[in-house]
């Protein structure tokens, strides 16, 4: 897995709302997304992610690998992430 960057322009609020200034765009995350997001904006390896995860909600190491990897590929469809 690799290291995840959180774009630099991207605003985060404290109930989930994502704004991207540079496009105007907007987003709106769940609670697990923006735990996701939180984490990885804290420098945390996708590993750690999954860990937190699996403690946070009732739900098994593959579905949270599953559920942090399409949450990873929406991030990346709307150029909210760097991937290194």
């Amino acid at each position: 897995m690799s290291k995840i960057t959180i774009s630099s322009n991207l605003a985060v609020s404290d109930n989930g709302f994502l704004f991207l200034p540079s496009t105007g765009e907007s987003f709106t995350l769940n609670p697990i997304g923006k735990l996701i997001l939180t984490a990885l904006k804290e420098g945390k390896e996708q590993k750690q992610v999954i860990d937190l995860i699996t403690k946070e909600y009732d739900i098994d190491k593959s579905s949270a690998e599953k559920d942090l990897e399409d949450f990873i590929s929406q991030l990346k469809n709307h150029k909210l992430i760097i991937e290194q």
